[in-house]
């Protein structure tokens, strides 16, 4: 189900192997994920990493580097030879973000090379099946009568989820406790368990407990409705001014990446963003400028 998910993401994900430079790759290719199994991130990099498996005939890897906050996966690959052997699979929030959000020494514009977008999903303020709320409005009005005492789950300080989940806090003039995790995972193991009330997550991590009841999404914390979830309004249904939170998952490798690699992966045709590289690169300048104004507005800093 996980999988069937994140493959409406990957709408036609077809990888043409045509055109592949004769000396690579000569071995082994590794992916390497900031975030543990089961989110998002993992499941993209994994059906990216078969695809181009099956079309370049070698082995591709994905390795999960969980650690600061999502910000060890991005660090490794920065420092990386350039070669194409060590690629990585991210939300380019976590690249974008992550001076602004974390103590780090990359730079998402100077320590990568953009090869190519892969696919796109909004959060989704979700709760637990016990809490005391079915709507985005019931969660606002029981969080305001329990100021400071609910908590929120996500993958990390100035990840994804957290700043998903902090956007409509902000939105709502609401006070929760942070709980950053490993990975957006574990986060809805404790979610399940009541252990916290709240988690940002995608349609693609909701998917597996829809059907059990197990889970409340109460919203799409975007300006248009998931089709993954038609049932679910929209955040400014209720927060008239609240901004979007939309993941985007991309393929980047450690900067001066060879042309010749660069050109192998991104004409592989991956959908359905199929970004190309320039384009991709300057998708990443217009991210950090607005998120750095976002996450100083929010008041997130450094763990």
């Amino acid at each position: 189900m996980f999988r069937a998910a994140a493959r409406g993401f990957l709408i036609a994900v077809t990888l043409l192997a045509g055109s592949a430079h004769a000396a690579w790759p000569e071995r082994t290719v590794t992916i390497v994920t900031p975030y543990a199994a089961g989110g998002i991130a993992d499941v993209v990099a994994r059906l990216t990493a078969e695809r181009l498996q099956s079309a370049l005939k070698h082995n591709f890897i994905v390795e999960n580097q969980t650690g600061a906050a999502g910000t060890a996966a991005p660090d490794r690959v920065a420092k990386a030879t350039p070669d194409g052997y060590t690629l990585i699979s991210t939300p380019i929030f976590q690249l974008t973000t992550a001076k602004y959000a974390q103590n780090v020494t990359f730079d998402a514009q100077r320590d990568f090379t953009a090869i190519s977008g892969v696919a796109s999903a909004p959060f989704v303020i979700t709760v637990g099946a016990s809490f005391p709320g079915n709507t985005l409005a019931e969660f606002i009005a029981h969080v305001k009568a329990n100021p400071g005492k609910l908590a929120f789950g996500s993958a990390g300080v100035g990840s994804t989820t957290h700043v998903a989940a902090v956007l409509v806090l902000k939105a709502a003039g609401l006070d929760m406790i942070h709980v950053p995790y490993r990975g957006v995972a574990p986060a809805f193991t404790d979610l399940l368990a009541g252990h916290i009330a709240m988690v940002a997550g995608s349609p693609v991590e909701l998917k597996p407990y829809l059907d059990s009841g197990k889970l409340k999404p109460l919203a799409v914390v975007d300006n248009k409705k998931s089709p993954h979830l038609p049932n679910v309004p929209i955040v400014t249904d209720t927060l008239k001014d609240c901004p979007p939170a939309v993941t985007y998952n991309g393929l980047l490798g450690p900067a001066h990446l060879p042309k010749e690699v660069v050109d192998t992966l991104a004409q592989q045709g991956m959908e359905p963003r199929g970004t190309p590289p320039a384009e991709w690169a300057k998708y990443l300048r217009s991210e950090m400028a607005f998120y750095s104004k976002l996450i100083k507005d929010a008041g997130i800093k450094p763990d």
